[in-house]
């Protein structure tokens, strides 16, 4: 009898799969801080024999290391002196599932724990995110998220891309493909993988569609709980760009990939339920807005807080140079019913209200992304944050409101002067991913650029 699963399967499945040979590798997987899944493969018995009762281990460097994998100093849980020893990954059961694009393969997310204490660790940004989860629980407030995902679907290779100094890089199409259905048509093959694929994953995908340059295109997933819905971002994001590379090309999810390229973006829509998540309690049919007073000062505690914890959305150099007036990504931290221009977007009615968070990047960490707007909006429930007035016409003209950074340098100085992170996310957390950013910053000062090189080399 022919053994077959998809999407989610529990342990005692896996073992029956192991046996039966439809599954012999087991992926093993954390995210890390610049949100990249990283972990092991292992053989299915092993895994299945040796494994499943306790997890696997992983360097700590893994949490302490820069983009390029090099270990900096400032980290205090991990550097030369501790010896870089080893974490648990301990495996979350309930993200388990069968992945259809790679042969006989499942895999599973895990949290980081300490072994000899059995603490999860605390910068861990599963760890980060779970820690305001249980904030909002206590609260008697269950958070629901989705996420919205911009990427370019490129011709060339992520191999082909370097050789070439990832210029004169090819999108797969040559004009606008926002809603276009006839570009889309030419790279449907890989879409219709991306949407099926990833819904026999467990990753539920709701519609793809052509977004506003050549070769970009947004997936929409359907929305969760907070926890279940960062592990579905963090998993698509790892795994399109496996689909692509299967398929000879490429997927990128900067924020901005070319200057002259629209950003990416990774819209967050998010409202919060009663804990048994049969009421959305953004919701209030009483007034006129049908806003509740919960969801006036979430929404207040976010617009007060983005700027500051905007490092925690939007953690590296690229990451600020999507934010450009009429480039369809925000610049002034300001709300508005349906209105594409805010930082802020109000959406949907009754049941489906909801709050779109339009600041964060295809880049954006999704555990970082998700945790940043429940630390600034529990605050603003915890404070009873009114919201200023719903903004009107093109707020790229706004003044006299809050401004998304120009810069990480500026991210990092709003982080380092603020209150409000070290009171809601620890200041092991504050000072660990104030130190990632100052690494990142200091590399970006001393690299010289192909636009200096064009602007100085003889005019300097």
């Amino acid at each position: 009898m022919a053994h077959t699963a998809a999407g989610k399967i529990g342990v005692d499945e896996l073992a029956d799969l192991v046996a039966a040979d439809a599954i012999d590798t087991v992926v093993t997987a954390i995210c890390d801080m610049q949100g990249r899944l990283v972990g092991k493969r292992v053989t299915g018995q092993f895994f299945v024999d040796h494994c499943r009762a306790h997890g696997t281990h992983l360097c700590t460097y893994l949490l302490g290391a820069d983009m390029e994998m090099n270990t900096p100093d400032g980290f205090s849980l991990m550097n030369w002196e501790t010896g870089y020893g080893d974490y648990l990954n301990r495996p979350d059961w309930s993200t388990l599932r069968v992945i259809p694009w790679l042969e006989k393969t499942a895999l599973v997310l895990g949290d980081v724990v300490d072994e000899a204490t059995g603490d999860l660790v605390s910068v861990a940004p599963r760890t980060i995110l779970r820690r305001q989860i249980e904030r909002a629980e206590a609260m008697g407030l269950r958070p629901r998220m989705a996420s919205e995902l911009e990427f370019y679907l490129l011709r060339d290779t992520y191999e082909e891309a370097a050789a070439k100094g990832w210029d004169g890089l090819r999108p797969w199409g040559w004009y606008n493909e926002d809603y276009q259905l006839l570009q889309a048509t030419k790279a449907e093959p890989i879409y219709r993988q991306l949407r099926n694929l990833m819904t026999r994953a467990g990753v539920p995908i709701e519609f793809s569609k052509g977004e506003a340059a050549p070769g970009q295109h947004e997936v929409n997933i359907h929305y969760d709980d907070a926890l279940e819905s960062a592990d579905r971002a963090a998993i698509y994001k790892h795994g399109a760009k496996e689909i692509a590379h299967l398929n000879g090309c490429s997927i990128t999810f900067m924020a901005k990939p070319g200057h002259a390229w629209t950003g990416s973006s990774s819209h967050v829509h998010m409202s919060l339920w009663d804990l048994p998540g049969d009421a959305n309690l953004f919701a209030d049919p009483a007034n006129a807005d049908g806003m509740s007073k919960v969801m006036r000062h979430f929404l207040g505690g976010l617009l007060a807080g983005s700027r500051e914890l905007s490092l925690f959305i939007a953690n590296n150099i690229n990451s600020y140079k999507r934010y450009a007036v009429a480039s369809w990504a925000p610049v002034n931290i300001v709300w508005a019913s349906d209105n594409r221009t805010c930082g802020f977007r109000i959406v949907g009615h009754g049941s489906s209200l909801r709050i779109e968070n339009r600041l964060p990047g295809g880049d954006a960490n999704p555990y970082l992304t998700y945790a940043a707007m429940l630390a600034a909006g529990l605050r603003g429930i915890e404070h009873e944050i009114e919201p200023p007035p719903e903004f009107h016409g093109n707020a790229y003209e706004a003044t006299g409101v809050p401004r998304a950074p120009r810069a990480l340098y500026e991210a990092i100085t709003a982080l380092r002067d603020g209150d409000l992170a070290r009171q809601a996310l620890g200041d092991e957390v504050v000072d660990h991913y104030l130190n990632m950013a100052e690494v990142e910053q200091r590399a970006y000062d001393m690299a010289v650029t192909d636009w200096e090189r064009q602007r100085y080399f003889e005019r300097g």
